[in-house]
């Protein structure tokens, strides 16, 4: 048990030391004995607070403590008003300094790497702050167990204890555990299981019921591992997982118990759900200071002892404002209001003005605070660390603080939080600055509706007037539009006409004038009859109606061929069988019936496809649709060329998709062509044996009974290619 404190007791732990002593987690270790550590690294300094009188115990380091007679030692115990011990810390320990240091008066003489729990336990222990654990007949101790079962545990990297069972009483510790529960091996070997727990868990059941269950479950095999809220001796709890081992000896009945914290994975689960809530509310757009709100309990609920605020800085970009801060005292926040940024205006209002993170580890010795100062000593504020909220890199809307008080330094977990809570908070300002901007338009925009209508009002005539005049301009302009419609179809329809016209026009005019000259002839040879018929007469007209017949006919098949080609345009699915096939053997007939007219024009048709790729789909259109494309590089690609080459490819895309590329090394499209190639009626050549029907039917074929994509790219002058993407399966 703790003896009880007395207010005229000194409270200070001196450390007087020229290396770095971790002095925070010292302080944290025996704030809870009342006392506080003061660290100087000067001897004028550790002197003058000496003779204050309220010194308890002092660390010095050897170095410090001047020549080989350590006089600095004496020098302190002296100026102290009250006996006053003193432990010596070396760098470098040895048995000869060792006995200049009790020679000096030292109460003891340790390493200066001497752990810090294990220094706090001995600084309360010699100031009788806490008792050493009695011996009690009948408890085990290290000398009758069978193994050094605590060398054992000292090596472990978890939190172990060693318990008895039924009293639940706590025989060994190792540091870990110490370091889990921030109490010494002293203070927990003198206390129980169910001690370290709070007296009831979260779920509503008592800690003592909870325990006994998960014991009796230990000890019947049902279970080893469970879960069991415990306490930090700081009154923080400790969301815990235990896994308990029996362990039975001639003398004892033993359990090992291994604790591991899981507090930091439940702690990121609740900061996972919480951000999830936070980005929920912003979006439906809850207002900024509940939101701020929220957000600061969320990561206050992440830091041991820590204290958030969220300030706004003023639209005057110099002014701040308190927004956000529900665990720090309202005279403070309200006291913040109105304070300017600048280069030395505490961390938020220096984070402001820099636009960068600014850590203060001990506000009462850092000079951005010197103006602040006494109102955070008087609010027991010692550390703040703030991050500015950014708009972007020039716009600073805030910014996000963390306090504490004691001297503390932020880890790479508080870097992290502190990181995620400013991103957080400039996602709803942001969001709210948008939503007040997005109104103020509103306003004015009604300020505006409202002038006009008042306007209206006073010359309604007029309104009317131009309201009618607005009125039919609107279905002018509709009309306009709809007749510019029509005449883009028109146009359209009109180059067809005019191009089946002049296509139709050679043949059937040929027909027409052999018709007519026959006509002539038979009326001739009529007249002849009635003068008497001469056998040269009537065999040059058989001749001549011989030479009409064949002429008509050549001329109307011309023409019928025409007439067909022009009804390819719709793409008709419904007569066209679908069948599973290999790509190869379509192609391979497809080049087969194509060859003759590539050589006539002295070109090499390439193959390049992966024969054994299957397909579900339709065959005869994907053919009709690559012979279209062939014939389009022959007419057009090669127009006045004599040599060159035509590839075609395909490929597995992975994707479940077929890459087919038509390629040649033509003459190219115009930039300006691209766009209009797959447009119905388009063509260089209409009239002269083009219908620009091509490339809308294989257009037609590939996005829709194929069910992909086509692409063209052209390089004027080098060539062009037709890409074609498919789906290996045609859609239904």
């Amino acid at each position: 048990m703790m003896p009880p404190f007395s207010s005229d007791q000194p409270q200070t732990i001196l450390i007087a030391a020229i290396a770095a002593y971790d002095a925070g987690a010292l302080q944290r270790m025996l704030v809870r004995h009342n006392f506080e550590v003061q660290a100087v690294s000067r001897g004028d300094e550790a002197l003058a607070i000496a003779r204050g009188g309220n010194v308890a115990l002092a660390l010095l380091d050897v170095a410090l403590a001047g020549s080989a007679s350590l006089e600095l030692c004496s020098r302190l115990q002296q100026a102290s008003q009250r006996p006053l011990p003193v432990f010596l810390l070396s760098a470098h320990p040895g048995d000869e300094e060792r006995s200049r240091a009790y020679e000096a008066g030292a109460a003891a003489y340790l390493p200066m790497s001497f752990n810090v729990d294990d220094m706090a336990e001995k600084i309360l222990l010699h100031l009788h702050a806490i008792s050493p654990a009695p011996v009690q007949a009948g408890m085990p101790t290290m000398a009758t167990l069978e193994v050094n079962y605590h060398t054992m545990l000292a090596g472990s990297p978890d939190a172990i204890l060693l318990m008895q069972r039924g009293t639940n009483r706590i025989l060994d510790v190792n540091r870990r555990t110490r370091q889990l529960f921030g109490m010494t091996e002293t203070e927990l070997i003198q206390t129980d299981l169910q001690s370290l727990c709070p007296p009831m868990q979260p779920d509503g059941q008592l800690s003592e019921h909870v325990l006994l269950v998960d014991l009796e479950q230990v000890m019947s095999g049902e279970v080893q591992v469970f879960e069991l809220e415990m306490l930090h001796s700081s009154g923080r709890p400790l969301a815990c997982e235990l896994r308990m081992v029996p362990l039975t000896t001639q003398e004892h009945r033993l359990m090992h118990v291994r604790i591991v914290d899981v507090t930091p994975r439940k702690l990121a689960a609740e900061l996972r759900d919480g951000k999830n809530a936070l980005l929920e509310m912003i979006a439906r757009g809850a207002p900024l200071p509940e939101t701020l709100d929220r957000l600061v309990r969320l990561i206050e609920a992440q830091l041991e002892g820590g204290h958030c605020t969220v300030m706004l800085l003023n639209p005057d970009g110099v002014t701040v404002q308190s927004a956000a801060g529900p665990s720090m005292p309202p005279d403070y926040m309200n006291a913040l209001n109105g304070l300017p940024i600048g280069p030395a205006a505490g961390s938020c209002g220096t984070a402001m003005f820099r636009k960068e993170t600014v850590i203060v580890s001990d506000i009462l010795n850092n000079p951005l605070w010197a103006p602040y100062r006494n109102a955070a000593a008087h609010y027991g504020l010692r550390a703040c660390w703030s991050m500015p909220i950014l708009l972007d890199k020039d716009t600073v809307l805030g910014s996000f603080a963390m306090y504490y008080k004691d001297i503390r330094s932020p880890n790479e977990d508080d870097r992290r939080l502190i990181h995620t809570a400013s991103h957080l908070a400039g996602i709803a300002i942001a969001r709210t600055r948008r939503e007040e901007e997005l109104q103020r338009h509103r306003e004015h925009l009604e300020e505006l509706v409202s002038a006009r209508t008042a306007e209206l009002q006073q010359a309604k005539e007029e309104a009317e007037h131009i309201n009618e005049e607005l009125t039919t301009a609107l279905d002018n302009l509709s009309m306009t539009q709809e007749e510019l419609v029509r005449r883009d179809k028109l146009a359209a329809l009109g180059s067809l006409v005019a191009g089946v016209a002049h296509e139709l026009n050679t043949p059937i005019g040929n027909s027409l004038t052999m018709a007519s000259s026959m006509s002539e002839r038979t009326a001739g040879l009529r007249r002849d009859m009635e003068s008497g018929l001469r056998r040269s007469v009537l065999e040059a007209y058989l001749e001549q109606a011989a030479s009409a017949d064949d002429v008509v006919l050549r001329n109307l098949n011309r023409a019928a061929a025409l007439v067909a080609s022009f009804k390819r345009i719709a793409v008709d699915g419904g007569n066209t069988q679908r069948d599973h096939f290999k790509l190869g053997d379509v192609v391979a007939e497809l080049l087969q019936s194509m060859q003759g007219q590539v050589r006539q024009r002295d070109l090499d048709l390439i193959e390049d496809v992966d024969h054994w790729l299957e397909m579900d789909s339709y065959p005869g259109p994907l053919t009709q649709a690559l012979q279209h494309l062939i014939e389009n590089s022959l007419v057009h690609g090669f127009d006045g060329r004599r040599s060159g080459s035509i590839t075609l490819s395909a490929h597995d895309s992975g994707n479940g998709e077929i890459t087919i590329t038509l390629s040649d090394t033509g003459v190219g499209i115009p930039a300006g062509n691209l766009p209009k190639i797959y447009d119905p009626f388009f063509t260089t050549r209409l009239g002269s044996g083009g219908s620009g029907l091509g490339l809308y039917i294989t257009h037609n074929i590939v996005t829709g009974m194929l069910g992909g994509h086509i692409e063209a790219a052209s390089t004027p002058g080098q060539g062009s290619s037709f890409m074609l993407r498919l789906p290996k399966v045609a859609p239904l």
